[in-house]
C-alpha cells in the first residue's frame, strides 16, 4: 500500500514537471528576444531605436493572428495592404524588418510574453552583474526544484523499504514462532538506519554542492552582458570579414588581448559615420567619447574642456542633421525630435560614467572572458607559437550579434585541449625540439605508429603544473 502511494506521488511530481516547462515561456522568450530583436528594440521595450518600441505591441495591434504574420513575414503582411502593417512601414522606411518564418506560434507567444514582462514590470532593464556558469537564475531556481523533488522521492523511497525490511522480518519472527515487532513509522524514522541515511545522504549533496561550486567559481560560460555600445561582431568580422587581430593587434605581441582603443574604430569611422544596423545611434557614441566632429569631419581642438552643454549642441545637430536628410525635411518633426532625445540620452548613459563624471574619455566596456589571477595565460604564445585560431577558444565570433563566453576556460578544458592539439614544429619557434627524438620516446613507450607520429602539447611538458601555475 505504501509502495502504491509512492508510485502516486512519483507520478504527479513527473507531470508537474512536464507541465512547468510546457507551452509558452517567458524564459524561452527571453533568449528569443536576445537572438532575433534585441539589435533593433530597445530592451526596456519602451523606447524607440531602429524599429518601434515592443511594449504594448498585442494592444495595438489587437489582432494576434496579424501581429503573428508580421513577426514571420513583416514584407509580405505590408504588400498585403494590412493597414498597421502599412502604417509602420511609412514611420520606418526603408529600414527592413527580418523575416522570422521560423518561428512557430508557441516562440511568437513565448517572445511577447517577455516583452510584456519587461514592460510591465521593468525586469529587463537590470544589468546582469554576477554571471552564473552557463545558467540563469530562472534555470537555476527551476533545477533547484528539480533536485529537491528527488531528494524528496529518494528519501520516501528509503521509507518504504525499511518499513518492507521490518515487515520481512516479522514474517521472519513468525515463521520461527518468535512473537512478530511492531514499530510505528516515528520508530522508523527514529531508527539508526534511517538516521544514518540521512547523515549519508547529506553528506553527499553537501559535498558535491561544495566542490561544484568551487570549480565553477569565476567562470562565466555563456555570460553576456550588455555593452555601452551595440558593437556587432557579425556585421564587422563576418559580413566585412575584418580580421580578429586588426582590432585585437595585442594578441599577437602581448600576454593579454586588450579591447581596441577608441582610434582603431575612428580609422574607418571618420568615414563610415552611419551605421547599417542603428544608424547615427551608436556611432554617434564614439564620436562623443574621442571629441569627432562627423559634421566638419575632424576632431574638436580642446574637447576634454567641452562642457555636457557644448558636447550635446554638436551631437544633436549631428543627429538631427541625419535625420531630415533621410526624410527630406526641412525641419525636425515630432518623431525627429523623440529621436534626436532618445540618442543623446543613450549618449549619456552609455559614456557618463562614475569614473570620471564626464562623457570624453575611453569608452568602458564590460568584460566577458577573465581568468583567475593563479592561471597564466599568454594570446601571443598560443597566436605566433601555437598558431591558434581565435574562434578555437572564443567559438564563432562572426556568427555573433553580440559576444558571448562560448568556452568554459576550466582546468579541464585547456587540459583537453593540449592533450589533443598538435604542435606545429615548423614555424621556427620549437627549433631545440627534435620530434624525431620524441616520436622515438614515444614509440618506445609502447605507442602505436600512428600515435607516436602525432605529437601533442601534452607531449612536449604542456600539462606540467609549472606552465600555467607559478
Amino acid at each position: 500500500m505504501l509502495l502504491k502511494r509512492i508510485s502516486w506521488v512519483f507520478a504527479l511530481f513527473m507531470v508537474a514537471s512536464v507541465a512547468l516547462y510546457a507551452g509558452p515561456t517567458k524564459e524561452a522568450g527571453k533568449e528569443l528576444f536576445t537572438a532575433n530583436c534585441a539589435s533593433c528594440h530597445a530592451k526596456n521595450m519602451k523606447d524607440k531605436l531602429t524599429g518601434p518600441a515592443l511594449g504594448g505591441s498585442q494592444a495595438r495591434w489587437g489582432d494576434d493572428k496579424a501581429l503573428y504574420a508580421w513577426i514571420r513575414n513583416s514584407q509580405a503582411l505590408i504588400a498585403s495592404g494590412h493597414p498597421r502593417a502599412v502604417e509602420l512601414w511609412n514611420q520606418y522606411k526603408p529600414v527592413l524588418m527580418n523575416s522570422f518564418t521560423s518561428l512557430k506560434d508557441d516562440d511568437i507567444a513565448s517572445l511577447l510574453l517577455y516583452i510584456e514582462d519587461v514592460y510591465v514590470n521593468g525586469s529587463g532593464t537590470t544589468k546582469p552583474t554576477t554571471p552564473v556558469e552557463g545558467e540563469t537564475k530562472e534555470e537555476s531556481d527551476s533545477s533547484m526544484w528539480i533536485f529537491g523533488g528527488l531528494a524528496i522521492l529518494l528519501a520516501l523511497l528509503a521509507f518504504a523499504l525499511m518499513r518492507i525490511i521490518d515487515h520481512l522480518g516479522n514474517v521472519s519472527r513468525t515463521a520461527a514462532g518468535e512473537a512478530a515487532v511492531e514499530r510505528s513509522w516515528v520508530h522508523t524514522l527514529a531508527s539508526k538506519g534511517f538516521v544514518a541515511f540521512l547523515v549519508f545522504a547529506s553528506t553527499l549533496i553537501l559535498g558535491y554542492k561544495t566542490v561544484d561550486n568551487a570549480t565553477q567559481m569565476g567562470r562565466s560560460q555563456n555570460y553576456e552582458p550588455d555593452q555601452p555600445i551595440k558593437f556587432s561582431h557579425k556585421l564587422h568580422a563576418g559580413l566585412n570579414k575584418i580580421e580578429c587581430q586588426y582590432c585585437h593587434d595585442s594578441a599577437r605581441r602581448s600576454k593579454h588581448s586588450s579591447i581596441p582603443g577608441t582610434n582603431t574604430c575612428m580609422n574607418c569611422h571618420s568615414a563610415v559615420k552611419k551605421g547599417s544596423q542603428h544608424g547615427t545611434a551608436e556611432l554617434t557614441k564614439i564620436f562623443a567619447s574621442i571629441g569627432f566632429d562627423p559634421i566638419a569631419g575632424k576632431y574638436v581642438d580642446g574637447y576634454e574642456n567641452w562642457s555636457d552643454a557644448q558636447i550635446e549642441d554638436l551631437y544633436k545637430k549631428w543627429i538631427g542633421q541625419e535625420y531630415m536628410s533621410e526624410k527630406s525635411l526641412t525641419a525636425l518633426d515630432e518623431a525627429g525630435k523623440d529621436l534626436v532625445q532618445n540618442q543623446w540620452d543613450g549618449i549619456v548613459a552609455a559614456l557618463k560614467n562614475d569614473s570620471n563624471g564626464k562623457i570624453q574619455g575611453p569608452i568602458e566596456w564590460t568584460r566577458i572572458h577573465n581568468l583567475p589571477d593563479h592561471a597564466y595565460f599568454n594570446h601571443a604564445q598560443h597566436v605566433n607559437i601555437g598558431q591558434i585560431a581565435c574562434q578555437k577558444c572564443h567559438g564563432p565570433v562572426q556568427e555573433m550579434e553580440v559576444v558571448y563566453q562560448y568556452s568554459s576556460l576550466g582546468m579541464g578544458w585547456c587540459i583537453n585541449c593540449h592533450r589533443e592539439t598538435e604542435v606545429k614544429f615548423g614555424n621556427g619557434f620549437y627549433k631545440n625540439y627534435k620530434s624525431d627524438y620524441i616520436k622515438a620516446h614515444k614509440k618506445a613507450l609502447g605507442k602505436t605508429d600512428a600515435e607516436a607520429e602525432k605529437v601533442v602539447v601534452e607531449d612536449i611538458g604542456g600539462l606540467e603544473c609549472q606552465k600555467c601555475h607559478y
